[in-house]
């Protein structure tokens, strides 16, 4: 495999991480008034709404690879 292919699929995964640490951040600062008090984030400490949160993000880059899967086996048909 070249190196500019590498870069190119490397850059692109860089890419999906930083979407879905976004998306799973805004999705979580979106719905978390509307979780239980436990699971909500505390400014300077561990706690579960860390975890939560990790849980969206870890759930957005899950769906963006299902995704992108999808359509690479569309274009390999």
């Amino acid at each position: 495999m070249p190196f500019a292919e590498s870069m190119n699929r490397r850059s692109a995964r860089w890419l999906k991480y930083l979407i879905a640490i976004i998306l799973g951040n805004v999705l979580y600062f979106v719905v978390a008034p509307y979780l239980p008090r436990a699971a909500q984030h505390h400014a300077f400490r561990p706690d579960l709404g860390t975890l939560v949160d990790l849980w969206f993000c870890v759930a957005v880059y899950g769906l963006l690879e299902f995704v992108t899967s999808r359509l690479k086996r569309k274009e390999h048909l």
